[in-house]
């Protein structure tokens, strides 16, 4: 995520319920991902779970950068 967006994200999350959701969804997401890269072995399993929770997060992200897109015109 880029300086800027992560910028917004603090800026507007308080105001703006969807905004906040989203960027604790994608959190998760990493927190989760980041704990199966750290281990040395993965089942077939974990491995369907990690495939789904990163395309869960990609579309979570595109959300994201939707509503972050209102917030990029209103601060030209």
């Amino acid at each position: 995520m880029e300086q800027a967006d992560l910028i917004l994200i603090e800026r507007y999350q308080e105001q703006d319920s969807e905004l906040r959701a989203l960027w604790e969804q994608h959190q998760e997401f990493e927190r989760i991902l980041l704990k199966y890269e750290g281990r040395p072995y993965l089942s077939p399993t974990q491995g369907q779970e990690i495939k789904q929770l990163k395309k869960k997060k990609l579309a979570g992200k595109t959300k994201l950068q939707q509503v972050l897109q209102k917030y990029r015109g209103s601060e030209d």
